[in-house]
């Protein structure tokens, strides 16, 4: 007999597998690349199996299958993709099957259920789609190997993730080195130089710290794979027995593993490409990313952060514009708020109003440092 602990996890069971059908059906009209599109819609097409298995154990305790209303989170995460790009908002749901799979580790109702096996499937897929470093790249052979292998841990970044830190930043920054210059009673121009100087300083070291980050990340991908390209032509023996083994690894058996390992090595420019992204995970047609397209991100993620607590300083410095700048960046505060629960799930007031105390705190101690050194000073 279900009890009513065990009713309201078929529902949250349910409402989750509604979520991921919402998303992988998105997706599959989002993708231009046909065969990720059906890839989509095949995921979406186990994720309903599987509420068909919860759904006629609500209805054996007596109970109705509640109708499925996208959340505002889906509903945004499906925008992201549609305007974005799906691989912007594959991290997430990444998680979101890991959540899955933990979950249903606890639930006895999965026994005898393909449940278990079909999520762990379902995070290889979407891990691999992600690629390595969190970005879709369509799939490949040894994408596809990975599929029914290993599960493979990636180091990839979250695009969306990144974006919402660096505004984070820019607006934290920003709002806490003006209100310290407030603080001190300093004039409108001088809390306009202030925070216009310190904008450009935060976004610009943002700027190049992360164009020497990916600019040395490539330079390190060529140096190794040019090191691959000089043991391919010494020891090309040696080459074709460690690739044999790497599929070995994920699965193959020998004799299938040194077929696929001959025919690779038998085309030189293919078998540099594949030993790069299996021995190395380099993908040596993106390496990494573009420097400079980082470099610029960065530099705008920044500055459109900061930029809110100091456009009311255009108009005065009064008590009254300190507040209009306190309110405006509150409200950015919590828009970023707002990003945090898209990437992570945590609620939607826990994560704004986090973000809003934390960005007040540091307002709130600047502020306090300016009105004491200003109030020395002068």
């Amino acid at each position: 007999m279900a009890t009513t602990s065990d009713i309201e996890r078929y529902r949250a069971n349910i409402r989750d597998e509604q979520e991921s059908i919402a998303l992988y059906q998105a997706f599959a009209q989002a993708e231009q690349d046909k065969h990720l599109a059906e890839l989509y819609r095949r995921l979406a097409e186990v994720e309903q199996h599987h509420v068909d298995i919860w759904a006629e154990h609500l209805r054996k305790a007596g109970e109705t299958v509640p109708p499925y209303t996208p959340t505002w989170r889906v509903r945004a995460l499906i925008w992201i993709a549609q305007h974005m790009g799906v691989a912007t908002v594959l991290p997430i749901v990444n998680s979101m099957e890991q959540k899955a799979s933990g979950t249903y580790t606890r639930q006895p109702e999965v026994q005898g259920t393909t449940i278990m096996e079909d999520e762990q499937s379902h995070e290889r897929i979407v891990n691999a789609l992600q690629g390595a470093n969190g970005t879709q790249r369509g799939i490949t052979g040894p994408v596809l190997a990975q599929f029914e292998g290993r599960h493979r841990n990636t180091s990839g970044g979250n695009a969306l993730r990144a974006a919402v830190l660096g505004a984070s930043d820019g607006l934290t920054t920003s709002l806490s080195l003006v209100m310290g210059v407030a603080g001190a009673n300093l004039s409108r121009n001088a809390i306009l130089v202030t925070g216009f100087a310190g904008m450009l300083a935060g976004a610009l070291s943002m700027a190049i710290g992360e164009w020497l980050s990916v600019q040395s990340a490539r330079e390190l991908y060529l140096h190794q794979i040019e090191v691959e390209r000089q043991e391919l032509r010494d020891a090309p023996e040696e080459e074709r027995e460690e690739l044999a083994l790497i599929y070995q690894s994920k699965g193959l058996d020998e004799a299938a593993a040194q077929r696929l390992a001959n025919n690779i090595m038998l085309q030189k420019d293919s078998a540099l490409d594949t030993l790069a992204r299996e021995e190395l995970s380099i993908d040596p047609k993106e390496l990494g990313g573009s420097a400079l397209e980082a470099a610029i991100t960065s530099f705008l993620l920044f500055a459109s952060g900061a930029i809110l607590p100091i456009i009311p300083f255009l108009f005065g410095n009064t008590l009254l514009i300190i507040g209009i700048s306190v309110l405006l960046s509150v409200l950015g505060l919590f828009i970023i708020g707002v990003g945090i629960t898209l990437t992570t799930g945590v609620p939607l007031l826990k994560a704004g109003g986090r973000q809003i105390a934390l960005g007040l705190l540091a307002a709130l101690i600047t502020f306090g440092l300016g009105r004491l050194v200003g109030a020395r000073l002068g």
